[in-house]
């Protein structure tokens, strides 16, 4: 099931600041990668798919 970063953060109804403070970034970082202002490093990713519990390959990212 695909799903964008957005979409993934709030099912696990977790707030921005909460998600971002999960992931190790900023508020403003994340919400750069959730309107695909920039997308996550190489080394973001096993956070951020830890942190809301899918797998890399269910994420979509915005362009």
């Amino acid at each position: 099931m695909a799903i964008t970063l957005k979409a993934a953060r709030v099912n696990k109804k977790l707030s921005q600041k909460k998600a971002a403070k999960l992931i190790g970034v900023s508020v403003s970082m994340l919400s750069k990668w959730e309107t695909g202002k920039c997308f996550p490093s190489a080394r973001r990713i096993p956070k951020i798919t830890e942190t809301y519990g899918i797998k890399y390959d269910d994420l979509i990212f915005l362009p």
